[in-house]
């Protein structure tokens, strides 16, 4: 069971797999910036925040979260 404004090592794992997910679609963006697809000033920037802010809201969630 999970209490309130801690993390286990289940809602770790949770979190870990939940940055994939995220990196995986601001790697998408890094790429297709990259063969012209879209165009985007900086794309290390809107990569790093695409990766980071799911990322950081799922860990808030999960914070949270509890009894």
């Amino acid at each position: 069971m999970q209490l309130k404004r801690s993390f286990d090592k289940e809602t770790m794992i949770k979190i870990l797999k939940g940055g994939l997910i995220s990196a995986t679609g601001a790697f998408g963006l890094y790429i297709l910036n990259s063969i012209g697809q879209i165009e985007v000033a900086n794309p290390l920037l809107v990569s790093f925040f695409a990766w980071v802010i799911p990322m950081a809201t799922n860990m808030i969630k999960e914070w949270l979260k509890g009894e």
